[in-house]
């Protein structure tokens, strides 16, 4: 395919499998992250492999980090086709303590970050031919909640509305916006997981990274050119199920 790819957080996690499944179809791959030391790691496996994968250190709190992403993208791969704002960090911390510093570098890396490298990625894909895909990875947590998790709510719920809101401005330069709420994904070791951990799924297992690459796959197809503006849960059937015990 050739496409050029973006994935914020790229260097562990989900964004980890991301960059590996997105860079062996043959697409350029930028890793993102402020994790300098698994970034150059990441790249220099996807190297051995022969995958084309380049690390940009990148702190998406910072705007003009935001900026020097784009522009190095730009200048190796010329355009930029997919951007996958996967970046992000939790803090839980109770509503009597968390302080503003603690709160602003949240919403700023989780969900300020997703507002401008939206921005900046629409601004080269406008011009392309095919227009450009941006997913946004947001959270079930947007739909539900455990104590001491307003910040991170806060900013997974911004993410879902602002995902329809960009993908109705960006419309008309036919840049399509969609976000994935994944649940329970486990990124550690899978095999340490508890019968019961899985059970309580509808699906009776617990996610994995590789469950997110699917939606995003799906959601950045080229034959993909109709679906917009949503927010695609991949929670095992976790928010559907009722909690009250027989």
């Amino acid at each position: 395919m050739n496409r050029t790819v973006i994935i914020t957080g790229g260097a562990n996690g989900i964004g980890k499998e991301l960059v590996l499944q997105y860079a062996e179809e043959n697409d350029n791959v930028v890793i993102a992250d402020i994790n300098e030391q698994a970034g150059r790691n990441l790249e220099q496996t996807c190297k051995e492999k022969q995958l084309n994968v380049m690390f940009v250190k990148t702190d998406v709190s910072n705007v003009s980090d935001i900026e020097q992403l784009i522009k190095s993208t730009v200048d190796r791969y010329n355009t930029v086709d997919i951007l996958i704002n996967n970046a992000g960090l939790s803090k839980w911390k109770s509503p009597y303590v968390i302080t503003v510093n603690e709160w602003d570098m949240v919403l700023n890396t989780n969900l300020r970050s997703v507002m401008f490298a939206s921005r900046e990625a629409a601004k080269v894909m406008k011009a392309n031919a095919n227009g450009g895909k941006i997913v946004n990875i947001a959270s079930t947590r947007a739909l539900m909640s455990e104590e001491n998790s307003e910040a991170y709510a806060a900013t997974k719920g911004g993410i879902v509305a602002l995902t329809h809101a960009l993908a109705a401005s960006l419309s008309d330069d036919h840049i399509q916006v969609n976000a994935i709420s994944p649940g329970w994904i486990e990124t550690g070791d899978y095999n340490s997981l508890r019968e019961v951990d899985h059970r309580q799924h509808l699906s009776k297992r617990v996610g994995k990274p590789s469950d997110i690459v699917k939606a995003c796959k799906y959601l950045t197809s080229e034959d993909n050119d109709f679906v917009t503006g949503i927010n695609l849960i991949v929670d095992g059937g976790m928010t559907k199920k009722m909690i009250y015990e027989e």
